[in-house]
């Protein structure tokens, strides 16, 4: 048994464009274009989730998917770091940044570590590889690059040193005790 997984990064929204930590804010009316103008490549008869952000429920919803949300695709808790920007932060805490920085088992803002999205991330993927069958999760960027650390055996610290940019597509595919990445290749199902 197989299972085809496609991950989905969201349509851009103002947390994107501001390069600041997520806050819920909605897509905005060209990043709803941009997905709508992608949604012939995206398999709508697949299984679908979606993070529960707002951006990632509107992007599912213009790509024509009928996603269920999934509270293990949430993006990172980041306490009171949340809506800010980096800038911003590192301004106003910059030892806190560079723990967080430096270790990814650090969650100087009060929400969740690096390594704890890892771990939540890498639990719902290999309970997902129990399975067969097309799936389509359209995911926060740091859901997606948690994935990835784990698919790949890689190290938490890598998670920081992945860019994953809006409407582009990682393709997996599970089986027995393990994934393997699929790299390159167009947004379109598996």
């Amino acid at each position: 048994m197989t299972v085809r997984l496609t991950l989905i990064s969201p349509a851009p929204s103002g947390a994107l464009h501001d390069v600041a930590f997520d806050d819920d804010s909605p897509l905005d009316p060209a990043g709803i274009a941009g997905a709508r103008a992608v949604a012939s490549a995206v398999d709508p008869s697949s299984r679908a989730y979606s993070s529960p952000s707002a951006r990632c429920r509107a992007t599912a919803e213009a790509l024509g998917l009928s996603a269920c949300p999934a509270p293990e695709l949430a993006g990172c808790a980041m306490g009171r770091w949340k809506g800010r920007s980096l800038a911003t932060v590192a301004a106003a805490e910059e030892s806190a940044v560079g723990v967080w920085l430096s270790d990814p088992a650090a969650a100087p803002h009060g929400g969740e570590s690096l390594r704890d999205l890892r771990v939540r991330v890498g639990a719902w993927l290999d309970a997902l590889r129990s399975g067969s069958g097309r799936v389509t999760a359209v995911a926060e960027p740091d859901v997606i690059r948690a994935a990835l650390v784990h698919v790949l055996g890689a190290p938490d610290e890598a998670v920081l040193r992945l860019d994953v940019r809006p409407l582009s597509a990682v393709h997996l595919s599970g089986r027995a005790e393990r994934w393997n990445l699929r790299v390159g290749g167009p947004l379109g199902p598996a």
